[in-house]
């Protein structure tokens, strides 16, 4: 058996163990109500963080769009423009951040552009700060739904992301591969991984197509994995993952730089397996799943607020979800040797089979097309539905007992109160954008769109030309507009 640190990974890709970095997924309402919430996490101790962006950004619609009405701010931060940002992160240092992650999939390129825009005005180099953007599209064809352009439009955006903070901003990580929605929306934990780099196989061959080696690429890269409420499988999904991803790397990649087969994971504990029955059970559900992760040897960890499952966490729900992460970091023995649990013949042997199950998968996908002709034929959807109903069944069945729902239910009503959305918050967004277009310079904005237009019309990258119009303070929905005439919108 290898030793941590050591190729093909599976038991750590450090000898050492280290703590992983803290963060929380957080955003509601307008980005002063976000701002002020990220500062009480961070002098909480929060070494990073997760901006939760609302649908309509995520849909790349303005606030003030009809289709947007209702949605504005309800379950992450409204952000219409660069101006938006500025007040997100007011009073933040972001040389002092960690990470700076995001949901940003369908709009990873304006997300980038945002940051590169925002360190510009500030002075700042941005490969001094850590911005992890998500950008990875192709799962939301399959288990999301934030889809804006056709698939290979939306994987041409994502790479452009790819390939141009690869050039400019190599510290930042330019896709996060994105395993987690896969799972809440019903895989296996073998599916979970082999979809993921299914996907993953298709951004590295179009950003080599482009002239950009593996090696500047796959270093940066992160994989965004659920941890779930089964402890040892999860332990083994996390071994499996690495080692499956540092062969994949190794022989169809042929990459040299070591690190470009070291899988960094950011873990985030299972939205699905919380509860709106007994919500406090959820704290021990999230605990033990964050002893899996860290069992499991992950980078990055968020864990779940017990009151999710009711909606925007409350303020003493995600700092306890904090505290979970400090408790078992600091005061437990988790930490004093990596891969703790390796060396045992179950969990070894489940390691082994996983990566069995991931391997076939990965075959089977192969021999489908890929992952893009996966999307586009419905075959992963397909795969998730009928997975996600046979979970669903073995609830109804008693088979799978969940504590409060289907077993050890009260006929008490629990005294619970849940996080309200200030009623005003998408009042006070819709006519803080209609003040910004009043305001800023409207030739500016329309050269700086037409550039976009004409450089997506010839098949360029557009990020240098979305950082411009965002300079120019044009909005999310301009830029998805200007793009939209050109790539088309998703029809299933």
């Amino acid at each position: 058996m290898e030793t941590p640190g050591q190729f093909p990974y599976t038991r750590g890709i450090k000898a050492e163990p280290s703590v992983w970095t803290m963060g929380q997924y957080g955003g509601f309402g307008t980005p002063q109500e976000t701002n002020q919430r990220f500062k009480t996490l961070l002098e909480q101790g929060l070494t990073g963080f997760s901006v939760a962006l609302d649908l309509p950004t995520q849909l790349g619609l303005d606030s003030d769009h009809p289709r947007a009405l209702g949605e504005v701010g309800r379950v992450g931060v409204a952000i219409d423009s660069l101006r938006d940002i500025e007040i997100l992160m007011n009073e933040i240092p972001l040389e002092k951040i960690n990470q700076v992650r995001t949901t940003a999939n369908s709009i990873g390129y304006i997300w980038a552009a945002m940051f590169i825009a925002l360190a510009e005005i500030r002075g700042v180099n941005p490969n001094n700060f850590g911005m992890f953007i998500q950008n990875d599209v192709l799962k939301e064809y399959i288990a999301r739904g934030t889809q804006i352009f056709p698939a290979e439009a939306g994987l041409k955006l994502s790479v452009d992301v790819i390939e141009y903070v690869s050039a400019h901003v190599p510290k930042w990580v330019p896709l996060a591969m994105s395993g987690y929605h896969i799972r809440e929306s019903g895989s296996t934990a073998a599916q979970e991984i082999a979809f993921t780099f299914a996907n993953a196989q298709e951004y590295l061959d179009a950003a080599i197509a482009r002239g950009v080696s593996v090696d500047q690429v796959a270093p940066t890269l992160f994989t965004f994995l659920s941890s779930h409420i089964e402890i040892l499988q999860e332990v083994a999904k996390f071994r499996a993952a690495r080692r499956v991803w540092a062969q994949l790397i190794r022989e169809k990649y042929q990459a040299k730089d070591p690190r470009s087969e070291q899988l960094r994971i950011f873990a985030f504990t299972a939205g699905s397996s919380l509860t709106y029955q007994q919500p406090m059970n959820n704290v021990t559900r999230t605990a033990a799943e964050m002893v899996a992760a860290a069992l499991g040897g992950i980078q990055t960890m968020h864990v779940s607020a017990y009151d999710e499952a009711l909606g925007v966490p409350t303020q003493d729900a995600a700092t306890l979800a904090l505290r979970t992460q400090q408790v078992i970091a600091f005061e437990t023995d988790l930490l004093k040797v990596a891969d703790p649990l390796g060396g045992s013949p179950y969990i070894e042997g489940l390691t082994t089979q996983l990566c069995d199950e991931i391997w076939g998968l990965l075959k089977e996908i192969e021999n489908r097309g890929g992952a893009l002709s996966c999307v586009n034929s419905g075959w992963f959807s397909k795969e998730l539905s009928e997975r996600a109903y046979r979970f669903q069944q073995s609830i109804e069945n008693g088979e799978r007992i969940l504590v409060g729902v289907n077993k050890f239910e009260t006929d008490e009503e629990e005294k619970f109160v849940p996080f309200a959305i200030n009623p005003d918050s998408e009042r006070a967004q819709v006519s803080a954008l209609q003040s910004l277009r009043s305001s800023r310079d409207a030739l500016n904005v329309e050269n700086s769109l037409k550039k976009l237009h004409e450089d997506a019309k010839a098949n360029l990258n557009v990020m240098p030309a979305t950082i411009e119009a965002i300079k120019a303070y044009a909005t999310v929905g301009e830029i998805v507009s200007v793009l939209s005439s050109v790539y088309g919108t998703w029809k299933p």
